[in-house]
């Protein structure tokens, strides 16, 4: 799946950063993990019937036919900035309330339900905002003007690295275009096709492995709107082309 907005990844649960009120990927984790019998009390209220009637909500609108939560969600964020925001829902609940190098921690609640089930990898231009990165699961920061080589092969060595020890049963891709070479705001220098062959790679392993994929558009600045209208359309043809070669219809998804 993909959408045509999205990629909230600097809002905490505490505040909105850096141009995002709050976090959409954290939001859609924590709806795809909750389980009623373990009723937490940040879903619906307290009582056994609204507790049921949320968990019938998430059954019939988010989870698809058998309605059974996922354990294991992985962000896969290739806009230009650390998804901070993201990283801080996952943080070890018996940690201190912030980082050492000072960035915050979020929670649902003052509980931290996403530690364990949510996990990101990060790929980001080192010297861009937020200045103060937070702690991924997988970081990988880059230097500036790099080349689509370099940050094709990072990122194909990094989805190995994530499949193989988070086994995710959901991804949440955020297709950033703020890393393309003449972005306003960013400092790689990634082309067109190479935005193109690193959404290729993103979606078609999580297809080849059975994993479900939802994407979102991320960051992008650019005067010429046209043009950055252009970018953001590359990942939802990329989905379009992959449905196509798969022949995904003949799955049933």
């Amino acid at each position: 799946a993909s959408h045509l907005a999205g990629g909230t990844h600097h809002a905490t649960g505490e505040e909105g950063r850096g141009y995002t009120i709050l976090n959409d990927l954290a939001v859609v984790a924590r709806l795809m993990t909750w389980r009623a019998e373990g009723h937490d009390g940040d879903i619906g209220d307290d009582t056994e019937t609204e507790t049921e009637e949320d968990d019938s909500v998430l059954r019939e609108f988010y989870r698809g036919e058998d309605g059974r939560p996922v354990e294991r969600v992985l962000v896969v964020d290739c806009d230009v900035h650390q998804g901070d925001g993201t990283a801080s829902f996952h943080v070890d609940p018996n940690s201190s309330s912030s980082d050492d190098d000072g960035s915050a921690t979020s929670s649902f609640h003052g509980k931290n339900h996403l530690h364990g089930k949510l996990f990101t990898l990060d790929l980001h231009a080192a010297s861009n905002y937020p200045f103060a990165k937070a702690k991924c699961t997988y970081d990988y920061p880059l230097p500036d003007h790099c080349p689509d080589d370099l940050y094709l092969s990072t990122l194909e060595m990094a989805l190995d690295l994530a499949w193989n020890e988070v086994r995710p049963q959901l991804v949440l891709y955020n297709a950033g275009v703020d890393v393309h070479r003449s972005d306003r705001l960013g400092r790689l220098a990634i082309s067109r096709e190479g935005m193109k062959r690193r959404d290729y790679c993103v979606i078609s392993k999580c297809v080849e492995r059975g994993i479900p994929v939802a994407a979102v558009v991320g960051g992008g600045y650019d005067e010429d709107v046209r043009a950055l209208g252009r970018r953001h359309a590359l990942v939802h043809r990329v989905c379009a082309q992959i449905w196509r070669e798969k022949e995904m219809w003949k799955r049933g998804r």
